[in-house]
């Protein structure tokens, strides 16, 4: 089974939600229920708050907050089962730096092309982040101390 990791931050001072939507074509025109918190995947041998810590380094350029509150996991559709972590703090979204992967695009054209991991970030009150979540991920905002 997949599993991954990921850091739901909150903004104290209105109690909005960071989210990052998925780079690449696949993602482009889709918003309702494409949102994520910034998570990755990680393998049985690695600790699942290191790896929420590091997926928000390299999706935002940015580190996580020292402290961090285990929220527990959800399945998604797919069967990926995602654990986040809450942290409080603020960044600027305009200055998020995603690191990037390659894939075949056009589909069978035989030419890669090079797409960030997170096209885009936004702070959402939790009713907006609640319709753009993937629907599995959005039972964390209940979760939410």
């Amino acid at each position: 089974m997949k599993r991954s990791a990921g850091v739901l931050l909150r903004r104290a001072e209105d109690g909005a939600v960071l989210l990052v939507h998925p780079g690449g074509p696949f993602w482009a025109r889709k918003d309702a229920g494409a949102w994520s918190i910034p998570k990755g995947e990680h393998g049985d041998d690695e600790d699942p708050e290191a790896c929420a810590r590091r997926e928000f380094l390299e999706e935002l350029g940015a580190s996580a907050p020292a402290e961090l509150v285990d929220l527990g996991t959800v399945r998604q559709k797919n069967r990926k089962e995602v654990r986040a972590f809450y942290g409080e703090g603020d960044l600027d979204v305009d200055g998020i730096v995603s690191n990037t992967f390659e894939m075949e695009w056009p589909p069978r054209s035989g030419k890669t092309a090079e797409f960030p991991e997170i096209d885009r970030a936004g702070w959402f009150d939790v009713e907006t982040a609640r319709e753009k979540l993937n629907p599995a991920q959005a039972e964390f905002l209940d979760r939410l101390p």
